[in-house]
């Protein structure tokens, strides 16, 4: 089970950091990614986080979010920063519970995550 959290309103400019909780399953080897819808748009990849503590961005977030994860609360996090109204979104985290032929490419896609949180709304105000 994944529990996002820590969404909410923030102005342009403004930080704000994400947590998702993993309770049940454990994984040896997992890539955690977090995911975001904005209204009528496609979800996006947004970053992840392998089992090795290896990361990748999503190029608009590079530089201004910072996934980390602390494996003695089972949580990952996202560190947001430099916040636009255009990172406005529900927020999802995820796991994919099987690592085959891990880039960080192929595991910016959703069809690679079994396992998904609710979501969290971020709302950035201009």
């Amino acid at each position: 089970q994944l529990q996002a959290s820590g969404g909410g309103l923030v102005q342009a400019g403004g930080s704000l950091r994400l947590s998702c909780a993993v309770s049940g399953r454990t994984f040896s080897t997992y890539v955690m990614g977090w995911f975001r819808q904005a209204p009528e748009k496609e979800r996006e990849f947004v970053a992840h986080i392998t089992w090795s503590g290896g990361t990748y961005y999503q190029d608009s977030v590079k530089g201004r979010f910072t996934i980390s994860r602390d494996n003695a609360k089972n949580t990952v996090y996202l560190q947001m920063s430099s916040l636009k109204p255009e990172d406005t979104a529900v927020y999802y985290c995820a796991v994919a519970p099987t690592v085959t032929y891990y880039s960080g490419r192929s595991y910016s896609q959703d069809s690679k995550y079994g396992y998904w949180g609710q979501g969290t709304l971020l709302t950035v105000s201009s």
